[in-house]
C-alpha cells in the first residue's frame, strides 16, 4: 500500500490572455500551493481494473475521474503492464472552488503509482503525464511557486513567497469553469493588474503580493457569495484577497497567524468549507509505502 498527497493551489494571478481554435484559453497565472493537500491510498488488489473509492465527497468512480484517467495515462505512458489497483480518495478540498482539488487527486495518484509500480520517473516525466489529463496536475506535480502560461501547463518555477498564512473560504454558490471562460470570452477586455506578481514575488513583498492579487475570472462572474466573503476578510485585515481560479473560493493573505485565526472564526459562522494554511513548499509526495 502507499499513501500519498498533492496540495491545493491558489492563483495570486490569473489573466486569461487568447484563445486556441479548439476552444482551449491561453493563461498567465501565478500559482501558489497551499497545506490544504489530498490524499490518496493505493493498493494493488490481483485482479484487473482500477476500482476507485472515496470519503468526503460523492463523484463519478469510474473513467470520467480525473484520478482513473490519471492512472490509465501512467500505465500507458510507461509501458508498464496494467496491474489491478484500489484507489481510495480521501477529500479535503471542496469541489467546484477553484482550487484545483481534482487536479491534486489526479497528481497524489501519479506519484503514489511512480512508487508502487517501481518506474523512478522524475518530476518532469510525471508532469508529462499530468497534463494530458489535467492543466492543473502539473502544477500540483510540482508545488511551491510557479508562473503558468500555454494551457496553463508550461510551468517556470518562482522564488518562495516569504512567509505568510492564507484563510479560504467557499461560499455555497458555484460556477462551472466552461460558464465563467464562456463570461470571459463575451466580456471587454480586462485590465492589466497595477502590480506584478512576478516582481513581488521575485522581491521577497508580501505586501506587495498582497497588493497585485487579480483575477479575470472574479471581475466577469461576479458571484455575490465572493463579495460577502471578501468583505468579512477585510473586516478582519486581510492584506489582500481574491477569488482563486474560476470560482468560487476567495482567500486572504495575512502576515500573522492570530489575525489570521480571528478572520477564521468570523467566517467560519456563516460558511461551511474556511481554512487556514500556509504556504506549501512542495508538490505531490508519497506518504508512506507498506509492502
Amino acid at each position: 500500500m502507499v499513501r500519498a498527497s498533492a496540495p491545493a493551489k491558489i492563483n495570486l494571478s490569473l489573466k486569461v490572455t487568447g484563445r486556441r481554435d479548439d476552444g482551449y484559453h491561453f493563461i498567465h497565472t501565478v500559482m501558489q500551493a497551499v497545506s490544504v493537500r489530498e490524499t490518496v491510498e493505493l493498493k494493488k488488489n490481483g485482479k484487473s481494473g482500477i476500482d476507485l473509492s472515496m470519503t468526503g465527497a460523492k463523484l463519478s468512480p469510474d473513467v470520467t475521474n480525473i484520478a482513473y484517467r490519471a492512472a490509465d495515462a501512467f500505465f500507458e505512458y510507461t509501458g508498464i503492464k496494467a496491474f489491478g489497483i484500489d484507489i481510495k480518495i480521501h477529500k479535503t478540498v471542496p469541489i467546484g472552488a477553484g482550487l484545483a482539488g481534482g487536479s491534486a487527486d489526479a497528481a497524489a495518484v501519479l506519484a503514489g503509482l511512480n512508487a508502487l509500480a517501481d518506474a523512478r520517473l522524475p518530476v518532469s516525466e510525471l508532469c508529462k503525464i499530468g497534463a494530458q489529463v489535467g492543466a492543473d496536475v502539473p502544477f500540483c506535480i510540482l508545488g511551491g511557486t510557479a508562473l503558468a502560461t500555454g494551457v496553463g501547463t508550461d510551468l517556470t518555477v518562482l522564488p518562495p513567497i516569504p512567509d505568510c498564512f492564507f484563510v479560504i473560504a467557499k461560499p455555497e454558490e458555484s460556477i462551472s469553469t466552461a460558464e465563467a471562460y464562456r463570461l470571459i470570452d463575451s466580456a471587454d477586455s480586462m485590465p492589466d493588474p497595477a502590480v506584478s506578481i512576478e516582481d513581488a514575488v521575485k522581491a521577497g513583498d508580501i505586501l506587495m503580493v498582497a497588493r497585485g492579487l487579480s483575477n479575470d475570472f472574479e471581475t466577469v462572474t461576479n458571484l455575490p457569495g465572493v463579495g460577502d466573503i471578501k468583505r468579512i476578510m477585510e473586516q478582519n485585515k486581510a492584506l489582500g484577497c481574491r477569488m482563486t481560479g474560476s470560482g468560487s473560493a476567495v482567500f486572504a493573505i495575512f502576515s500573522d497567524r492570530d489575525t489570521a485565526e480571528r478572520c477564521k472564526t468570523a467566517l467560519q459562522s456563516g460558511y461551511k468549507d474556511v481554512f487556514l494554511c500556509l504556504p506549501d513548499r512542495e508538490g505531490a509526495r508519497v506518504e508512506q509505502e507498506n509492502y
